[in-house]
């Protein structure tokens, strides 16, 4: 039985990987701001499978603390085989922009407090020699756009920070994901304009699931994003300069 641990499980697209995992039996270990969205996370799981369910709440921006996350995870399970963090906010870019301290407190939620997360289960994985760190990341991080720069920078900074630490651990059996969804129908999206470009969590939770199993190094969630980014990264900065993005 594997043991997973995730944090920011309380977002809809932890919930439907947890709920595969959870079919699965394998023992999970939830954490997210607060404790009582992570036991309806639970609830919501257990309607579906029937498996050991821990819970937890933490702060991603307690940077002291996150040590003391995983450390009760392994308190209660024992070992940790699959970390998947996937907490984050989208900020309002217009807002965001106009204020220093906001643009630093989105940086540190999406960017600076997953690769302080990333570090602690990388750390514990690489001194065993094996296990699997899987993050959310975004297309959002291939290419800074005026339209969600802040957001973006943060991603892209994630991305690449698993991609030395991928390379870095590439003679180990410690295995480091890079997701990078589209854009997603979540709450977290609840005010902007639904396209035909928007993908439900249910499909998200499932690539994510399988590219674990997979051992796969980088996923774009659906796998047009990978095309449609490729695009967007080599259209010449003169040119993307002019462009609405």
């Amino acid at each position: 039985m594997k043991k997973v641990f995730i944090f920011g499980a309380a977002s809809a697209i932890a919930r439907e990987t947890a709920i595969l995992f959870a079919k699965e039996k394998c023992e999970l270990y939830l954490c997210d701001l607060k404790k009582s969205r992570v036991e309806a996370v639970k609830d919501h799981i257990l309607t579906y499978a029937e498996t050991t369910i821990h819970t937890d709440e933490g702060d991603a921006l307690a940077f002291d603390d996150h040590n003391k996350f995983f450390q009760r995870a392994l308190d209660k399970m024992g070992r940790v085989d699959v970390v998947l963090i996937a907490h984050g906010t989208l900020p309002d870019q217009e807002k965001t922009r106009k204020s220093p301290a906001d643009t630093v407190r989105e940086f540190n939620i999406n960017g600076l407090s997953i690769i302080s997360l990333a570090t602690v289960a990388a750390n514990y994985f690489e001194d065993n020699n094996k296990g699997t760190l899987a993050v959310i990341s975004s297309v959002a991080g291939d290419r800074g756009r005026q339209s969600n720069y802040i957001y973006g920078s943060a991603k892209g900074a994630v991305s690449l920070f698993l991609q030395g630490l991928r390379n870095r651990l590439s003679e180990t059996n410690v295995k480091i994901l890079t997701i990078k969804p589209g854009m997603v129908d979540t709450p977290m999206t609840a005010d902007m304009p639904k396209s035909p470009l928007f993908s439900k969590p249910e499909i998200i939770g499932k690539g994510i699931f399988e590219a674990i199993k997979n051992e796969k190094d980088i996923v774009y969630l659906p796998g047009f994003w990978r095309l449609v980014m490729l695009v967007i990264r080599h259209i010449p900065e003169t040119i993307f300069k002019k462009l609405k993005l």
